[in-house]
Order: C-alpha cells, then structure tokens, then sequence
C-alpha cells in the first residue's frame, strides 16, 4: 500500500474545500480532494463558482518517486512533477496547454498548508514576451462550511 512518505506529502490537501480568491475574498468555487487505489491516488473535482469545472490525478510516480498531476478541463491540460520544499509546501512544475490556442508554457503550482486548516493554493505562468512569471490564480481554501473569510462574497 501507499503509506508514509512520500505518500503523505500531500495529505494537508485532501478534504471538500470551498476556495476564495484572496484578493477580494469572492467564492471561486468548491474543490473536493479524495484519497483512492489503497492510497496511491488523489483525485480532485473541481466545481468554479461561474460553471468551470476540471479533474486532476495526482500520484507518486514510481520510477521518480515525484509527485505528479495531471490536470484536464475543456479549456486547458496541465502536466507537471514535483514534491514538498524546504518549508514543506508541495511545488508542481511542468507545462500548461490551451486547447483553442495550442499555446503551451511553463506553469507551476504552489499549495502551502497555513497550519490553522487551510491551504493556499498559487499558479504561476511563464510568460516568454516579459521573461517572468506571473500569478495565474490564487486560492485560499477553507474547509466546506467554515465561516468565509471577512468582506468574502458568494
């Protein structure tokens, strides 16, 4: 079975999260994380608050013993591998593909366990014109029914 390190790594991740945009405290949407195939398997469901939605897999990959996700929705793929930094943040990276564009970049995720029940959750994209990355999204997630963050909307 899957257990202990680095199984665990991203245990602070699993739950049914509801996920606000920091900046201005508005409902993203809702983020259910499972744990699956006797441990080995996260599986996320993603449900935004404007009708978006999107899956990932998530795994140790053997042969690397790297984390791996693979994401999937209508509108774009992300493939990326990582592990937990220093601070123990989990730090994904790899590509980002749009299916209208074909555009493909670099792309890299950052979740952060705050230590009071929450993660955060940051996507940065490369962008090759500015030679820079630049923030994709920002989430902070609560866990489902715990009091929104003040000024938060619906």
């Amino acid at each position: 079975a899957c257990a202990g390190a680095p199984y665990e790594d991203f245990a602070f991740w699993l739950g049914d999260w509801d996920v606000y945009q920091p900046a201005t405290g508005q409902l993203a949407g809702h983020n259910s994380i499972t744990r699956e195939e006797n441990g080995c398997l996260l599986i996320e469901r993603w449900q935004g608050a404007t009708g978006t939605t999107g899956q990932s897999i998530n795994y140790v990959d053997p042969g690397t013993g790297k984390w791996r996700q693979v994401w999937v929705s209508p509108v774009v793929t992300i493939d990326y591998e990582g592990g937990l930094d220093e601070g123990g943040a989990m730090v994904l990276a790899g590509t980002i593909a749009y299916r209208a564009t074909g555009l493909v970049a670099g792309f890299r995720g950052t979740w952060t366990d705050n230590g009071d029940g929450s993660v955060t959750q940051l996507f940065e994209q490369y962008d090759t014109d500015r030679d820079a990355w630049q923030v994709w999204f920002t989430g902070l997630y609560l866990p489902e029914g715990a009091p929104a963050p003040a000024g938060a909307s619906e």
